[in-house]
């Protein structure tokens, strides 16, 4: 797996995660989904996402 594909089942997960946290528990776990939102966003701006620094740190390569 590449630091993009886990990028991706990260995000995609996490988004899920607060979907059905905010259905089933608070509505203020949406906030978790804005803030992922705003986070990649920033990124295709920036070119920088600190979860890729650490995918990188536990030793997933960029490209396969």
């Amino acid at each position: 797996m590449t630091i993009n594909e886990a990028l991706r089942l990260i995000a995609g997960t996490m988004i899920l995660l607060s979907l059905f946290l905010a259905l089933n528990y608070s509505q203020h776990w949406l906030w978790l989904t804005a803030f992922i939102a705003v986070n990649l966003m920033q990124s295709s701006f920036t070119k920088w996402c600190l979860m890729m620094t650490i995918l990188k740190k536990l030793g997933l390569k960029s490209r396969s």
